[in-house]
């Protein structure tokens, strides 16, 4: 229904006989019902959404880019914590271009490049019209593609590093799914601070080829799950480095026990994801002779959180000053348009993808 709404207006028939869209037309990636990604989801005219005049503290957006996220796919799925009003439209994370505002703006103005606060907002569209208060400017300098994925996961890496355990000088971590893009992001953090990590990755046929890319970032250490088992493998791993503090975890099962087993004392473990799917096992002498701690991360829930501070400016601030000077570097990304949904879609949700697909929106 919402989506023949949608159609209603803006729309005139060619001369073929066939309805075309007009120049005007605001095109975005809608789903009325909770399901599969692939059958829920479709491409709409929101035209009649966004070309009303503005309320006083209102901007309208261009998005210049959004990435496609596994949390995207699950919101769709009505698997993730975050359920949004429906209809909706996909996407939580993107870079927009502001133009045009209502007459009591004054935090942003027409041309600035900005990116939104709060998740859920429907970023896989071509225009919105946004609070004010829900949108924060960035560096103009910072590439759309980079900038586009901005506000989740080197941010998500960038806490987990911060939060848990005070990391100084010559520490170690262990992450598994290290090539995730928060992996690819904790790497390169841990590089800058000079922490040393120790990287957990699936066997695969172009291993040395990922552990070659992961070492040039800045990984210490490169290893698959099955060496991450080997005596003789990690007794030559902490031979020049420290037990590591922290671990991050992404993965779950068994893996996420075997990175426990190499976790120091008064340790601590973050889990911020589960692409095993299989539940975090914690030994019991890892609480009781190691106190290790155990703790879940959720980017979501430490923005809510963090709203009347500013916190999240420094973070920002600092990250977009990582990747200025080339400290910093997003994983590869493949840019795709809106029309491209199924295929990026069913990539991603594929898993182990090893690229991050961007929606790219012609102006």
């Amino acid at each position: 229904m919402f989506a023949k709404q949608l159609f209603a207006k803006f729309n005139y028939i060619g001369l073929n006989g066939k309805r075309l869209l007009s120049l005007s037309t605001n095109y975005g990636l809608v789903y009325e019902e909770y399901g599969d990604p692939i059958q829920v989801l479709k491409k709409c005219d929101i035209s009649s959404k966004t070309s009303r005049p503005l309320k006083a503290h209102e901007v309208k957006v261009s998005y210049l880019a959004s990435p496609v996220n596994p949390a995207d796919i699950n919101t769709i799925q009505g698997v993730y914590a975050v359920k949004p009003q429906l209809p909706a439209v996909g996407g939580n994370e993107g870079v927009a271009r502001v133009v045009g505002i209502g007459s009591d703006v004054k935090a942003v103005k027409e041309g600035d490049r900005v990116i939104p606060s709060s998740s859920s907002t429907g970023t896989w569209r071509t225009h919105a019209i946004l609070p004010e208060k829900d949108l924060i400017i960035i560096d103009p300098d910072i590439d759309v593609l980079t900038a586009a994925q901005l506000t989740v996961n080197p941010c998500t890496a960038y806490r987990m590093l911060k939060d848990f355990i005070p990391l100084t000088k010559g520490d170690t971590v262990i992450q598994n799914g290290a090539n995730s893009a928060v992996g690819v992001y904790a790497i390169q953090l841990a590089k800058e601070w000079q922490i040393n990590t120790i990287n957990v990755i699936r066997q695969r046929p172009d291993f040395a080829e990922l552990k070659h890319k992961l070492v040039s970032l800045g990984a210490t250490h490169v290893i698959t799950e099955e060496e991450l088992r080997q005596k003789d493998v990690m007794d030559s791993v902490f031979k020049n480095i420290p037990k590591p503090r922290l671990a991050l975890n992404c993965v779950g099962g068994k893996n996420a026990t075997d990175c426990m087993r190499h976790l120091d004392s008064n340790g601590a473990m973050v889990t911020y994801g589960g692409m095993s799917k299989q539940p975090v096992i914690i030994p019991t002498g890892a609480l009781i002779f190691k106190d290790q701690k155990f703790f879940g991360y959720w980017m979501t829930r430490w923005y809510r959180d963090n709203t009347g501070n500013n916190e999240r400016a420094l973070m920002l601030k600092y990250l977009c000053s990582l990747i200025k000077t080339g400290k910093l570097e997003s994983p590869k990304s493949v840019a795709i348009g809106l029309d491209e949904y199924k295929d990026a879609i069913n990539k991603t949700m594929a898993g182990f993808a090893g690229v991050k697909y961007v929606f790219v929106m012609k102006p």
